[in-house]
């Protein structure tokens, strides 16, 4: 008599625009067993239209590609097909990206430092509906995704320091990263630093959601 409990693999995408890393990562993969490695990509298209194409369950997704993040190709991934699970890939731990990688839907995200086994051991757990997410690690990154999903402006506001609500004001009149600096008496580099973590704390990803959002909200000098 057949088992019935035998499952069939686990189908992964490997999306990495460094060849060697790539190859690398579907050598380790493509030879587990209960592992199928069914396409590979370099580029946030290529991993949209592989996606779409070879609907694989977990997809292996590097945060940085040459044609945009990893984190956008995990969003229209999920849109497009929830049930496949994401596991970002990154260089570094980084707050701002790990929050970026939860709103978009990943299951979870590991550093490229991560061992063989270790990483195997985490991609059958997402297999499994499991996520990589530990929320004694991510408390910070969590309470702020339960902020995002409330929809509460006045708790987003109040995450913000006096010195980013006046650049957000700024960004809000149209003013180039610059013209800000002259203003605030910062390099061009800090007033960008100061843009990306405004944006990131109000869940916006251009400049113009950031004026869009002062006139919905009625922000003025003495917000």
């Amino acid at each position: 008599m057949t088992d019935q409990t035998v499952q069939r693999p686990l189908r992964l995408l490997v999306v990495d625009d460094h060849e060697v890393v790539r190859q690398g990562l579907v050598a380790l993969l493509d030879r587990r067993t209960g592992f199928e490695v069914v396409a590979q990509a370099g580029s946030v298209a290529e991993a949209i239209a592989a996606a779409a194409r070879f609907e694989p369950d977990v997809v292996v997704m590097d945060v940085r590609l040459p044609d945009g993040s990893g984190i956008e190709a995990c969003r229209e991934i999920r849109a497009t097909r929830p049930e496949t699970r994401v596991v970002m890939l990154t260089s570094y731990p980084d707050e701002e990206a790990v929050l970026s990688a939860i709103i978009a839907g990943a299951s979870g995200y590991l550093l490229k430092q991560v061992r063989g086994r270790d990483l195997v051991a985490a991609l059958e757990s997402v297999g499994r509906g499991d996520s990589l997410l530990d929320p004694a690690v991510t408390e910070k990154v969590l309470q702020r995704v339960r902020v995002a999903a409330s929809g509460g402006a006045s708790d987003e506001l109040a995450d913000l320091t006096a010195q980013e609500r006046r650049i957000l004001l700024l960004v809000a009149e149209g003013k180039t990263n610059k013209e800000i600096a002259g203003e605030v008496f910062l390099s061009d580099k800090t007033v960008k630093n100061y843009v990306s973590s405004i944006l990131s704390k109000l869940n916006l990803q251009r400049r113009t959601q950031a004026a869009a959002f002062v006139a919905k909200h009625h922000l003025g000098e003495g917000n």
